[in-house]
């Protein structure tokens, strides 16, 4: 299934798409390190990204569509999350990094079976609620252009005025990656679309991974601490878990579904920093007031990029001894899903950086499956039409 990813960074969505099995026809970033990354990785031919064809950086505001008009099956991507982060100066579509116009001209131009674009979680919080949709209606609906001069709350009532089925059937999903396999609590905006034409009703993604049932292997049959070969602990770090486990102790049921990845998991084999492939000691993490770091038996806490590319304080893991060290810049790779051989040629700051910055792969790819499962689907009804 051929597809076309924007605002790729270092490839974490990209990466979970070609997993899910989608073929890249193009892939835009126009930050020269991210590029830089991709570049490296694609010489290094690590699996998939050897095959994306990105050759230096890429202004999505200058993409010709054309070539690749109603060839796609779909368009991804993240636009830039910096207008509506918590961070940030929320300017939203006042900032001049909002790149929501130019994902919604992808889909305008390309008309692809389906599309899948992703955002901080702030973008559906009360400060951007008529702009998220302003950007729903208007997937629905990407023909109808803003005219000169109008305002997007002008446009937005045009839109919502229209009576007719739109071009595409639009669904909006607050996620949290961990239900999906990611070793980080790192909560996004999913905005999927699949055309009307095809006759399918999107329903939301349903989580593949549970803290409940997490806690049912690490207190109730104490399965987790087996399998890492540690002492197993009969009561849960936390006053809110421990009425959970209390719950799951006296139902007797055992969840459903997979146990959330954690920080423990994902970092399974590595050992301590060696100095060898982004493996590096990085010194100064301390705990501050709002930074504790990440316990090892969760998934971690959503990596941040921080202001001007240095990471805050809750890049950090809390080790077993209760000491704080940074997470080396493999460590961090692997909450963000990508493989050892993976590698970031920049500095420590910068690639995390990428990394915080990052959609994790595992939901990069639980995103594409569920596409992938819709869309075939529609060409199975197709076929038997």
């Amino acid at each position: 299934m051929l597809s076309a990813e924007l605002f790729c960074g270092c490839g974490g969505l990209a990466l979970g798409m070609s997993r899910a099995g989608f073929e890249h026809a193009l892939l835009a970033e126009w930050n020269n390190e991210a590029v830089a990354t991709l570049l490296h990785n694609k010489r290094r031919r690590i699996k998939h990204v050897a095959q994306w064809p990105i050759s230096g950086e890429t202004d999505v505001r200058d993409i010709d569509w054309s070539p690749l008009a109603g060839k796609l099956r779909v368009v991804s991507g993240g636009p830039p999350c910096q207008p509506f982060g918590i961070g940030g100066k929320k300017r939203g579509h006042e900032d001049d990094r909002d790149m929501w116009p130019e994902a919604i001209r992808a889909v305008r131009e390309t008309r692809p079976d389906a599309f899948l674009f992703e955002n901080v979680r702030n973008l559906a919080g009360p400060k951007f609620q008529s702009y998220l949709e302003w950007i729903a209606s208007h997937l629905r609906h990407p023909r109808m252009t803003r005219r000169e001069n109008e305002t997007y709350a002008g446009h937005l009532q045009r839109l919502l005025q229209i009576d007719r089925l739109g071009d595409y059937q639009v669904l909006v999903q607050v996620v949290n990656a961990a239900d999906y396999g990611a070793p980080q609590i790192r909560h996004r905006v999913l905005i999927f679309g699949i055309a009307s034409r095809l006759g399918i009703n999107p329903e939301p993604m349903s989580p593949t991974h549970s803290r409940d049932r997490l806690l049912w292997e690490q207190y109730v049959t104490g399965t987790y601490w087996s399998r890492h070969s540690l002492p197993t602990k009969t009561a849960p770090v936390t006053g809110v878990d421990a009425a959970r486990v209390a719950r799951l102790k006296a139902s007797n049921v055992e969840p459903i579904g997979l146990p959330w990845v954690t920080v423990r998991d994902a970092l399974l084999g590595l050992g301590e920093p060696n100095g060898k492939s982004n493996h590096v000691y990085q010194p100064g993490a301390r705990v501050y007031p709002g930074h504790t770091g990440s316990p090892l038996d969760l998934p971690a806490k959503a990596l941040k990029a921080g202001d001007h590319g240095v990471p805050g304080g809750e890049n950090m893991a809390v080790l077993d001894d209760g000491g704080v060290r940074y997470f080396t810049t493999r460590e961090a790779a692997r909450l963000v899903g990508l493989p050892d051989s993976y590698v970031f040629p920049r500095s420590w700051t910068e690639s995390m950086r990428q990394l915080g910055n990052a959609v994790p792969a595992q939901l990069g790819e639980a995103a594409g499956l569920w596409l992938k499962r819709l869309l075939a689907r529609a060409d199975g009804a197709r076929r038997a039409a």
